[in-house]
């Protein structure tokens, strides 16, 4: 039986998923909260140290206690939030030793995609990715920070799409959510809008001549400067980082 309220949390939901296709799982009242969240959380909503109080999101999800808290059990597990039996449940700091290994997952396993996209001899590989580097184009000249980011998580995924490897995009959702986090920082930060856009130029420039070497090096360059901005930013944001 469904829980009371679901039809109403339904409408809740962002769009933001668009880069990852369509959710192939049932929706639970339980899913959608944890759609919700993860999506406030990552994209700085609720910035780390925000405290997540069980009563407040019953009470704007409208359902009862159990849905909430089988979804905070997963932020948890997936390391967003920290739930301290006799203090409250919060959302995690950023652990910066973290993101240098999900560096190196993300540049193994985008190696394989953007390398299967150079070679896939797709005729329309090129205007695929223009018409992704033209919406990062007007949200940057736009300060839309979060379709900037949404349309960078296209581009990336479209780049898997056009390899034949939609699910190795998939997982790499889960591997780097701890660098999205700090990129949300990273871009408003230190300018790099213009930064990413150009670095995407060159991957896709690699990919329309079917250059496999270049499309690799070019995306180890891109995803490789994730790192120096992550140092400076926990200078300038202490708390946000352990």
């Amino acid at each position: 039986m469904r829980d009371e309220g679901e039809g109403a949390l339904a409408s809740t939901v962002s769009t933001r998923r668009a880069a990852t296709g369509p959710m192939r799982r049932r929706v639970t009242s339980a899913g959608l909260i944890f759609d919700t969240l993860l999506g406030e959380i990552v994209s700085l909503e609720l910035p780390p140290g925000t405290p997540l109080q069980e009563k407040a999101i019953i009470d704007r999800f409208a359902v009862s206690r159990t849905p909430v808290r089988e979804a905070v059990i997963r932020l948890a597990e997936m390391g967003l939030v920290d739930v301290f039996p006799q203090s409250g449940t919060f959302v995690s700091r950023i652990p910066v030793t973290a993101i240098p290994e999900a560096v190196l997952v993300r540049k193994a396993l985008e190696g394989i995609t953007v390398e299967a996209a150079a070679a896939s001899g797709d005729p329309r590989r090129a205007l695929r990715l223009d018409a992704v580097i033209l919406r990062q184009r007007l949200a940057a000249e736009h300060g839309e920070l979060g379709l900037f980011h949404e349309a960078d998580e296209a581009f990336h995924a479209e780049i898997a799409a056009i390899g034949g490897h939609p699910g190795i995009w998939r997982l790499l959702m889960q591997v780097k959510m701890q660098i999205d986090r700090a990129r949300r920082l990273t871009l408003p930060a230190l300018g790099r809008m213009n930064h990413v856009i150009a670095e995407h130029v060159v991957i896709r420039d690699a990919i329309a001549a079917g250059d496999q070497a270049e499309a690799r090096r070019a995306i180890d360059v891109h995803l490789g400067a994730v790192l120096p901005d992550v140092a400076a930013l926990r200078g300038r944001f202490p708390d946000y980082f352990a």
